[in-house]
């Protein structure tokens, strides 16, 4: 079978082919339908992640596809099954071998390219601004990179929450997304002066931010009295130092946040949380986003498009 692979953290990833895996205990074999790409994968190529897994390994954090078959001790989902599962890697191939605990059914109309673009964009979302920032009805939510693959969802959750959502982002094109999304205001990063801007609507209560730098200092120093601070990634590669008496002043309340993590010490967070998207879901609260779907043959184009910045929403890769 074909697997999309890094070899060594110096070189682009690559087509491989490899031999198809078969289950072990406690783990189900899936045929690979569509494979969400993450940022967190252009950083796992590099070798720049949190987790390293050994050399070679396949990519992908995320996807969606059909049970084939069981290891020993599974009974449930059965074969057949539709499911999408979080990975951490392992999707950008025709299959895969993963943890059955990691699978979780998905809605019968649900097309599978929008089941590869759900769980990591929505459900760090929704873990950030439910779990961990508590956003109140009224409250302001700003969205940093709000038209990338977690920070429109951020807009969205935000929204169906009751608060009043400015998102950032770049470029006109991307702010009508932003809106298509939800928000009720919208601010351009390219050509505005975010700090000032975001003074002059009023302050913000609770900023949502994976991009780091700039737009994080220019952003807490909007903060207002008692705004929590959560922090998803540094899409920009700058990880900015936070004098602690900045945060003392105004009573900021500053998060770090990795939705991957739960999975190893309170997996029930993730659990719960995706049940309630994918009610949502059903009930047509939530419209996925993919600005982007290609073959596997192309992945590479794929997590150029995430390193350029040029999508929105989610890239996803099919798996014929």
């Amino acid at each position: 079978m074909l697997a999309f692979q890094v070899n060594d953290h110096d070189t682009p990833p690559a087509l491989n082919t490899v031999d198809p895996p078969a289950p072990g205990p406690g783990q189900v074999a899936v045929r690979i339908a569509a494979c969400g790409l993450n940022f967190a994968d252009l950083l796992m190529a590099s070798g720049h992640y949190q987790e390293r897994p050994p050399l070679p390994f396949t990519l992908g954090m995320e996807l969606a596809g059909t049970i084939t078959a069981l290891g020993a001790g599974v009974a449930a989902p059965g074969v057949g099954a539709r499911v999408a599962v979080f990975s951490g890697r392992g999707g950008l191939a025709e299959q895969g071998v993963f943890d059955a605990r990691r699978c979780v059914v998905i809605p019968d109309a649900m097309p599978f390219e929008q089941a590869a673009a759900f769980q990591v964009a929505y459900g760090t979302s929704h873990v950030a601004l439910t779990r961990k920032a508590r956003v109140q009805p009224g409250e302001t939510l700003l969205v940093l990179g709000a038209a990338g693959g977690v920070g429109l969802t951020a807009v969205e959750i935000g929204k169906l929450m009751g608060a009043r959502v400015i998102a950032c982002a770049r470029g006109a094109a991307k702010l009508d997304v932003a809106r298509a999304a939800g928000a009720h205001e919208v601010i351009d990063s390219d050509t505005e002066d975010l700090r000032a801007a975001l003074r002059a609507m009023g302050g913000v209560d609770v900023v949502y931010d994976p991009v780091g730098g700039a737009p994080f200092r220019a952003a807490m120093g909007a903060c207002r009295p008692e705004a929590r601070i959560v922090i998803v990634g540094f899409a920009s590669g700058d990880v900015p130092q936070v004098k602690a008496n900045h945060l003392l002043v105004k009573n900021i309340t500053l998060m770090g946040y990795y939705w991957g993590g739960y999975m190893a010490f309170r997996p029930e967070v993730l659990t719960e949380s995706l049940r309630q998207l994918y009610d949502w879901y059903e009930e047509g609260r939530l419209k996925p986003h993919v600005s982007h779907t290609l073959p596997l043959s192309r992945a590479a184009e794929g997590l150029e498009l995430l390193r350029s910045r040029a999508s929105t929403g989610k890239v996803v890769i099919t798996i014929d």
